[in-house]
């Protein structure tokens, strides 16, 4: 009897014990998702296009830490090693080079390979490149006696003979074969910079390698910048040694001196730079964007002005430095500089986006400016073009008609007088991104939704049929589908003034739609994101979490973030950032607050960066409204950001004072009733500590109570440090638990 007991004793403990286990899986945890890789997503890595599209390459990590760059033939799959790992180990050391990027000669006589990097502002970008010859797999190091990790951006030179690169801001070249370096520039120093770039230029410009191989490889064109005259941000260091270290950063702030920044085309030969006679003063204007003019004597500049409202696209010839200004768009607003300039009909045309006419569409422009075709039509957007079809004479382009939140491949013909072409089969709504082959007969496809993760398949085009997967992320789905979670859910919502605002919500398990819920709001709202997207994004757990503890999560774009809705909903914020955007939100909140299952006195708002700046104006402004935010890393003075992002939508102080007051978040502060966290890294090189400083002496001031979490030496993104991460979700849990 009281062996039967104690079976029976067991076995209940058993089946609670099983119990708890199935509960535990059910559930997130801050450990599960920020200490712990269990939810991580892998990665594909770098696919490069081979042979033109008919095979592609990737990286094959061994068990020895080396890796194989192996090939896969597009159509069959077969797979074969072209790089074995063991040829990549220096003779000086016993390890194989750890692969950042690979780059083949056009030849395929040498590899490429960009190892040991360093991050220089929000990129590795420094590192050191070695030369893998092909034939003889014979491995050197380039950059002579160069310091490990100072080299950055080599290129092979179209000829295959030279690597281009720079080096403490000069560039050089180096001969593949007998290893001879020559220095092309030699003016180079703190203030002179060849062949990259300062800070502000990195960040809003996108700029990080600076010169050009011209297609002949008896060329460089390049930028140089004069920094002289920035003004220098010093970050402070307290942490890593008994005393304090000054950190110095040049950051041009709103209203101040920017570098001046130059093109000019270096002679490989005679070393000699020929500059280009460019108009306007170099401080006051923006090189967004330079490259060959599909021609080894022409080269194609894009100019922005300081106020980013006009783009002068100049033709600069290399041998006298002469321009020609072919084109110019402008806006009463802004402008965005163009990424999608592609060379058409043996450089007879490229094309442009624009949206003079209200929507972003695809034009052609012949190479002397006198022809303009407009080659989309349509109320809706071009986000981006995906590729040019110069056989079949078919653009490739991203675009969602129909729902802002999506994106799908459409194509079109340059010359036919037909409709667009949807691409991307109807099934496949959410996010479609798309690496489309040189030849355009095939490309690596990603998918995903709001809910589902990244999925990635080889197809053809333009059936858009599965040739294989290369990635599912079973594991991944499977464990959340085994979670108790409720899926997202879009939602519109009207402003006071009738404009429709795209959102979305999550609601806690078991939602019960007669009881009153917390409601959280996650905002970034400003033009540089959105958040309402269908498409998986590294949130997700964190927010699911949220709603697990009770809390509903809602998210809103309003006007002025970068939605496919046309160019006045997105440029109705210029010269009020800040403003109208928290205003959008406020009301979306309001109509949000009458559902009946919203408790209106415990809302909450929480965003990072310019989630953070809307997140305090959100309680600032609206102090009735929400009960609690928390700001990550916010720009509490418009005044203290960058020149190019600020002034871009903003325009400058000295014209447009009263929305620089207004839009600052510091101005409102003596109105905070609710709960306030402010939380910042004192190492953020981009929105800088001293914004939340500024802040916090303003609540001071007016006797306002609030909390602070500094993360010392963390950047913008607040990852640096053991268990950062982890703490820093913890401390957001722990005070949205304690009042909200």
């Amino acid at each position: 009897m009281k062996r039967i007991n104690f079976i029976l004793l067991l076995l209940i403990l058993l089946n609670i014990s099983n119990f708890a286990q199935e509960l535990e899986n059910k559930e997130f945890s801050l450990e599960r998702i920020f200490g712990s890789r269990e939810f991580s997503q892998p990665r594909l890595g770098t696919t490069q296009w081979f042979d033109g599209g008919e095979s592609y390459t990737m990286l094959e990590k061994l068990q020895n830490g080396s890796e194989n760059i192996v090939k896969y033939d597009t159509k069959t799959g077969k797979k074969s090693v072209l790089i074995e790992g063991k040829n990549l180990i220096p003779q000086s050391s016993n390890n194989p080079l750890r692969i950042y990027s690979y780059e083949f000669s056009s030849d395929l006589k040498f590899l490429l390979i960009f190892t040991n990097t360093q991050r220089v502002w929000r990129a590795n970008t420094k590192g050191d490149y070695w030369i893998l010859n092909l034939e003889n797999n014979k491995l050197k190091k380039l950059g002579g006696n160069a310091k490990p990790s100072t080299l950055m951006f080599a290129t092979l030179s179209p000829d295959n003979n030279l690597v281009g690169y720079v080096r403490e801001n000069n560039i050089y070249v180096e001969s593949i074969y007998s290893n001879k370096i020559i220095q092309l520039t030699m003016d180079g120093s703190e203030t002179i910079i060849n062949g990259t770039f300062d800070w502000v230029y990195e960040e809003e410009l996108g700029l990080r390698n600076g010169f050009r191989w011209s297609p002949d490889s008896k060329r460089i064109a390049y930028w140089q910048l004069d920094t002289e005259g920035i003004g220098i941000f010093n970050m402070i260091n307290y942490t890593d040694s008994v005393y304090s270290k000054i950190v110095p950063v040049q950051y041009p702030k709103v209203g101040t001196q920017n570098s001046a920044s130059k093109v000019g085309v270096v002679e490989i030969e005679s070393k000699q730079t020929k500059w280009f006679d460019i108009p306007g003063d170099p401080r006051n204007n923006y090189i967004a964007r330079m490259d060959w003019a599909k021609s080894s004597d022409e080269v194609i500049i894009q100019q922005l002005n300081r106020l980013q409202n006009k783009n002068k696209v100049y033709i600069g010839i290399a041998k006298n430095g002469n321009v020609n200004n072919i084109f110019t768009d402008q806006d009463d607003a802004w402008l965005d500089v163009v990424d999608d300039l592609i060379w058409f009909k043996e450089g007879r045309y490229f094309s442009w986006i624009s949206e003079h006419e209200g929507w972003r569409q695809v034009y052609l422009i012949s190479r002397d400016g006198k022809e303009i075709r407009k080659i989309t039509t349509g109320n809706y957007d071009v986000i981006s073009i995906a590729g040019i079809d110069q056989i079949n004479e078919y653009v490739y382009f991203i675009a969602s008609p129909d729902n802002p939140t999506q994106k799908y491949l459409f194509r079109k013909s340059f010359f036919k007088n037909s409709e667009k072409e949807l691409l991307t089969p109807i099934e496949l709504s959410g996010t479609n991104s798309y690496n489309i082959s040189p030849n355009f007969k095939w490309a690596i496809h990603s998918h995903s939704t709001i809910n589902t993760p990244k999925q990635i398949n080889l197809i053809d085009l333009p059936n858009h049929e599965v040739i294989r997967n290369l990635q599912s992320n079973k594991k991944l789905v499977d464990k959340i589908e085994k979670l108790n979670l409720n899926p997202i859910e879009f939602f519109r919502v009207k402003t006071s003034d009738g404009v429709e605002l795209d959102g979305w919500k999550i609601t806690p398990p078991n939602f019960d739609e007669t009881k009153k819920y917390p409601v959280l709001f996650h905002v970034y709202g400003e033009p540089a994101s959105q958040t309402v997207l269908d498409s998986w994004m590294r949130s997700f757990f964190w927010h699911q979490l949220l709603a697990q503890k009770g809390y509903i999560i809602i998210s809103i774009d309003n006007r002025g973030t970068p939605s496919p809705r046309g160019r006045d909903f997105r440029k109705s914020i210029y010269g009020q950032v800040g403003i109208l955007a928290s205003s959008d939100q406020a009301d979306a909140t309001k109509a949000i607050c009458e559902w009946d299952y919203v408790d209106k006195e415990r809302i909450g708002i929480w965003g990072w960066s310019g989630g953070g700046s809307m997140s305090l104006n959100a309680i600032f402004r609206y102090p009735d409204l929400y009960k609690t935010a928390i700001a990550v890393a916010p720009v509490g003075d418009q005044k203290l950001y960058d020149t190019i992002y600020q002034e871009r939508y903003m325009g400058l102080p000295s014209t447009n004072p009263d929305g620089y007051r207004n839009g600052s978040p510091v101005n409102f502060a003596h109105q905070l009733k609710g709960n306030l966290l402010l939380i910042h890294g004192t190492g953020d090189d981009n929105v800088h500590y001293q914004n939340t400083e500024v802040v916090i002496n303003k609540l001071i001031e007016h006797n306002k109570i609030f909390s602070v979490m500094p993360y010392p030496n963390r950047s913008h993104g607040i990852y640096e440090g053991y268990n950062t991460y982890l703490h820093l979700y913890t401390t957001m849990l722990n005070y949205l638990e304690n009042n909200l």
